[in-house]
């Protein structure tokens, strides 16, 4: 039986599902690590240590896994804006708030991406590239920082001085911005 022709990204995801399996079967071996290799570790467990290091990551549109042409956007954070689905604290309806941003409202939703222009200068990209965003929300929850690339230009509608939130922030804009050290007493 053939197997299914897959698209990139559904073949990106199809690897990594594959080798993750190898990494859990390593586990479950007792030799899997994260760290430096033991000096004793065979090639094969080399590799396959090198591999579990790399994995750590959920691939989506716009990841520039693909798109190597494409430079990075190096994002404090972002947020989505969706018809019944706005971000916590965003007290506004989604029709309001793109009135208020100056965008059309759309059925698929738009995607703030607060980063920084010339001299950190603090700006907001209004995007199209939902799917993308919420990519980037399944990473961070994980620790991963990593960064988009830059949107094509029919994907931006606006970009707009100042951060608009709320944003859930990136590992990255946590460091860069101070937000993550002890909590407040």
């Amino acid at each position: 039986m053939a197997s299914p022709e897959l698209s990139d990204l559904d073949y990106l995801r199809e690897i990594e599902r594959l080798a993750n399996r190898v990494s859990v079967e390593a586990s479950n071996e007792g030799w899997l690590s994260f760290q430096s290799d033991p000096e004793e570790a065979t090639p094969l467990q080399r590799s396959v240590n090198a591999l579990a290091r790399a994995l750590r990551r959920y691939h989506f549109e716009g990841d520039g896994c693909l798109e190597e042409d494409r430079p990075r956007v190096r994002l404090v954070g972002a947020s989505v804006l969706k018809p019944g689905a706005m971000p916590a604290g965003m007290d506004e309806a989604y029709e309001d708030v793109c009135a208020r941003i100056g965008v059309e409202p759309r059925s698929e939703g738009w995607a703030l991406w607060n980063t920084w222009g010339n001299g950190d200068l603090k700006v907001t990209m209004v995007v199209s590239a939902v799917e993308t965003t919420e990519g980037l929300f399944e990473n961070w929850a994980r620790g991963r920082a990593i960064d988009p690339v830059s949107p094509l230009p029919s994907q931006v509608a606006l970009v707009r001085q100042g951060w608009l939130g709320p944003m859930t922030f990136s590992p990255r804009g946590v460091g860069r911005t101070g937000l993550g050290g002890l909590p407040l007493s």
